[in-house]
């Protein structure tokens, strides 16, 4: 049996500072039926990390020949280790009409728009109002030391440089009013004429209905 529609891949993508994480956790507030992809990874479990929860952890042979029998949706190496989306949840999700969550980069997002599930992909990015915003929020946030928001300033003009590689691209100044358009996006693309496959069995029916009258 069909689903009623097939399930969306969103993508978010932003510098750090800007505001995805906030608006990808009230998204799954909004609808408690999205869910995050979870990621595999070649790196060592951290304390409290639970294999199938956090990421799936895996050793680098298992990881590479998974991205040989294209078996990932994006990977890449990251600070010596491996990370990659697995194809097949995610296809299971979206045949069964469920939408999925996936914070990557632009690379990540290129890779999942050219992938064999491109088609379902619904990507955004999000923009601060300014730097010199994006540098406050990351100070304010607390969780980093100078050196590292001064890394991750330096990345944030190449992630910038991307933004118009999406579907859509928010400026977060005010995350209410982001989010209220996030969600309009979001309601929008879930009737796009691809995400509803019964649709095309509808319109032969009409057909067959109207030749019958035609006949008669």
């Amino acid at each position: 049996m069909l689903a009623e529609r097939r399930g969306l891949l969103i993508i978010l993508s932003s510098p750090s500072g800007a505001g995805k994480s906030t608006l990808a956790r009230r998204l799954m507030e909004w609808d408690p039926s999205l869910s995050f992809s979870i990621s595999a990874t070649t790196r060592t479990p951290r304390p409290g990390e639970t294999d199938g929860k956090e990421y799936h952890f895996l050793g680098v042979d298992a990881f590479k020949k998974m991205v040989a029998n294209g078996e990932m949706l994006e990977h890449a190496h990251v600070f010596g280790n491996f990370y990659g989306s697995p194809v097949g949840p995610v296809r299971e999700a979206i045949e069964a009409g469920r939408d999925v969550l996936f914070d990557v980069d632009w690379q990540g997002a290129q890779q999942i728009r050219t992938s064999e599930l491109g088609g379902h992909t619904l990507s955004i990015f999000i923009l601060p109002p300014s730097i010199t915003e994006l540098r406050r929020r990351l100070i304010s946030r607390g969780q980093d030391a100078p050196e590292v928001i001064s890394k991750r300033m330096q990345k944030s003009w190449d992630e910038i440089s991307h933004w118009d590689s999406y579907d859509y691209v928010l400026i977060n100044e005010d995350l209410e009013a982001t989010f209220e358009r996030l969600v309009s996006i979001v309601k929008a693309e879930r009737m796009r004429r691809p995400q509803q496959p019964r649709l095309r069995d509808h319109v032969r029916a009409l057909q067959s209905e109207f030749e019958e009258e035609g006949e008669a």
